[in-house]
């Protein structure tokens, strides 16, 4: 196996940094603490004061103003009933609650599926608070593999399953990423999405996971120069899903045929818990 010189070394560090820095913000994926779905008639939930419900319209929160309950919006408190109303797959952050200055917890409404559920981002959570950087394997030069992208004529809609049993997903094709792995003497053919302008993602199964690395992982690269096909794929840059930090993610799961029958040893490895 060969060196990574200094600089590509460097780089890597520059990019394990800002994906550290990326997880350690306030509110961020580490910090979630529930994933409660909202009944049409107005109940209780956990951690948080005031009446919550839901309906296909739109979501409720009652509450006096003495709970502490405050719109992120506008930080004014909640006192009565205030309404929000999402499109599915989107998410809000809606109110916070608790701490010396009420922020503690940030209450984000999502809608999934065709159902309202609010996920609660304690700033005090052990998971954020305990966290020291993802764990990784060394830097692998020869994971980073030449291959091509073979784009499809129109995206493809592709059921999947997500880390919530709950909830449906829909993978978005829009083509296919055609590799080969060191050791290895055929090519694997793995359907991977847009990652917004100019990048294509690739969320993939290998033989480490939930051994030395999360159930699935997600790595991104650069789609082909206009005119071509050639890409290049750095799993050193194999990144977890929220999912793998937290029991209340509804990540997607890869593509039924998104599997590397060999073990990547690259990129993070399952965080530590």
């Amino acid at each position: 196996m060969s060196t990574p010189t200094p600089e590509v070394l460097e780089e890597w560090c520059r990019f394990r940094s800002a994906r550290d820095a990326e997880l350690a913000q306030q509110h961020g994926w580490l910090t979630l603490t529930s994933l409660q779905w909202l009944t049409v008639e107005p109940a209780a939930v956990e951690h948080l004061p005031g009446l919550w419900a839901a309906d296909d319209a739109a979501a409720t929160l009652s509450a006096a103003a003495d709970d502490g309950l405050t719109l992120a919006e506008t930080g004014a408190p909640v006192d009565g009933t205030v309404t929000a109303s999402l499109a599915d797959e989107e998410s809000l952050l809606w109110v916070y609650f608790g701490g010396s200055d009420g922020r503690r917890i940030a209450v984000e409404l999502a809608r999934r599926g065709g159902r309202y559920a609010i996920r609660t981002r304690d700033a005090a959570s052990a998971v954020f608070t305990d966290f020291d950087g993802v764990p990784t394997f060394d830097y692998r030069p020869d994971l980073v593999v030449q291959g091509r992208f073979e784009a499809y004529p129109e995206p493809v809609e592709v059921p999947i399953r997500t880390a919530h049993p709950a909830v449906d997903g829909v993978h978005l094709t829009v083509g296919e990423l055609v590799v080969q792995l060191p050791g290895e003497e055929h090519e694997y053919r793995l359907q991977v999405s847009a990652e917004g302008t100019g990048r294509l993602a690739l969320t993939f199964h290998d033989a480490t996971n939930n051994q030395s690395t999360a159930g699935w992982r997600k790595v991104v690269f650069d789609a082909p120069a206009p005119g071509t096909s050639a890409v290049t794929v750095d799993f050193n840059r194999a990144v977890n899903y929220p999912s793998a930090f937290t029991a209340f993610g509804t990540c997607p799961m890869p593509v039924g045929s998104n599997i590397i029958g060999i073990p990547v040893e690259a990129g993070e490895k399952a965080p530590e818990r």
